[in-house]
C-alpha cells in the first residue's frame, strides 16, 4: 500500500448531502442514525463494529465529516452485492482504528445503500479508503482491499505524522458518548497523556519529552509512553534540521555518525521508516565499538517510536541481527 503523508487539499463539495444530512429539529433520520449524543453514527446490524467504527448513511454522514475536525476519520467504500472483500477489509480497518484507541475514526460506507454519497464523492470502485482530517481529505483515495498488516503499518505512519504535526486529538468511544456532548473540540484523551500531547500541540517538544518522560519511570511497561517519548525525541533532536543539508552532509561523510543519525531521524517522521531503518542498519554494520552500539541503540529508539509490532520493525529487527552477527 502506498503511504501518504497528511495535506490539506480543497474541501470536498457535499452541499446536497449536508441539506439533508440533519433532519428538521434534530428528529432521528430514519435508520442507522445515531443517539442525539456524540457524532450520532449509531452502527446499524452487520456493519463494522467496535469502540472507533460508525456505519455511515446519509443521515449522519454530516456528522462524521464534523467529526474529522477532532482527530481523523477513514471512510471505508463498500458494497456487499459487487464486493464481500470491501466487506471484510472495512472490519479489518475498523480492528487497526480500534488498536490506536481513538487516534482514528473508522467509517464504513455501504454505497449501495448509500449511493448518494458516492456519486457526491466521485467513488468509481470499491473497496476504497479515504482519510479525512479538518473536515478534508488528508490523503489521496487508496483503492483496494489492503493486508492487516500493511494497514496497521498505514495507521502506525499516520499516527506518527499527527503527533509530528502537534495533533493530539481523540475520537471518544462511540458506545460511550455522553449525552448532551457536542461532538466539539477534544474527546475521549486519556488524561495521562494530555499534557504531552498539549504541549506537542503548542510546540514546546522539551516539555513533551519532560511529560512523557515522567510517564515512563513512573510506569516502564506503558508501551504508549514509551512509544511516545521515542517519537518526541526524534522531534526534539531534529527541530530546525535542514533535510537537504542534513543528506548532502551525510553523502559526504559516511564515517560521520551524526548526519547519518540525522538523516535517519528525518526520513522517520518524513514516512521513510524502512529507509530510515536501513541506513542506521548499514551503519551498525560497518562500524564497530562505540559508534556500532551507539548506531545499535539509536535504532532501537526508532523501533519504539515506530512501535514494536510494526511489520516494518520487524524487519529491521531482523537485518539489526543480521548485521550484528
Amino acid at each position: 500500500m502506498t503511504q501518504q503523508p497528511f495535506s490539506r487539499p480543497g474541501a470536498i463539495d457535499l452541499s446536497s448531502l449536508q441539506r439533508s444530512a440533519t433532519p428538521p429539529n434534530g428528529a432521528a433520520a430514519g435508520p442507522g442514525a445515531g443517539p442525539a449524543s456524540g457524532t450520532g453514527t449509531g452502527a446499524p446490524a452487520g456493519g463494522a463494529t467496535g469502540a472507533y467504527a460508525v456505519n455511515v448513511t446519509e443521515a449522519n454522514f454530516q456528522a462524521v465529516l464534523e467529526s474529522s475536525m477532532t482527530a481523523p476519520v477513514v471512510l471505508v467504500f463498500t458494497s456487499p452485492s459487487q464486493s464481500p472483500d470491501s466487506v471484510r477489509f472495512a472490519d479489518d480497518v475498523a480492528a487497526v482504528a480500534a488498536e490506536h484507541e481513538g487516534r482514528f475514526l473508522a467509517a464504513t460506507i455501504d454505497v449501495d445503500a448509500s449511493p448518494q454519497i458516492a456519486q457526491a464523492m466521485q467513488i468509481q470502485q470499491v473497496p476504497l479508503m479515504l482519510v479525512l482530517l479538518d473536515g478534508r481529505p488528508a490523503s489521496q483515495p487508496i483503492p483496494g482491499a489492503a493486508p492487516i498488516d500493511d494497514l496497521r503499518a498505514m495507521f502506525t505512519q499516520l499516527a506518527q505524522q499527527l503527533t509530528a504535526q502537534g495533533f493530539s486529538g481523540r475520537h471518544q468511544p462511540q458506545s460511550t458518548a455522553p449525552a448532551g456532548d457536542d461532538g466539539e473540540g477534544e474527546q475521549g484523551v486519556d488524561p495521562r497523556y494530555a499534557p504531552a500531547q498539549d504541549a506537542l500541540a503548542a510546540g514546546d517538544i522539551d516539555a513533551a519529552v519532560a511529560e512523557y518522560q515522567k510517564l515512563v519511570d513512573a510506569n516502564p511497561a506503558d508501551h504508549e509512553a514509551a512509544a511516545g517519548l521515542a517519537m518526541a525525541k526524534v522531534l526534539q533532536r531534529t527541530q530546525g534540521a535542514d533535510l537537504n543539508a542534513a543528506r548532502a552532509a551525510a553523502a559526504a561523510d559516511p564515517d560521520d555518525l551524526d548526519a547519518q543519525i540525522m538523516v535517519a531521524d528525518l526520513d522517520l517522521l518524513g514516512g521513510h521508516v524502512e529507509d530510515a531503518f536501513a541506513r542506521l542498519v548499514e551503519v551498525v554494520r560497518r562500524t564497530v565499538d562505540k559508534d556500532r552500539d551507539r548506531a545499535r541503540e539509536h535504532l532501537i529508539g526508532l523501533f519504539a517510536a515506530v512501535g514494536n509490532e510494526d511489520a516494518r520493525v520487524v524487519k529491521g529487527r531482523q537485518a539489526l541481527a543480521s548485521a550484528l552477527y
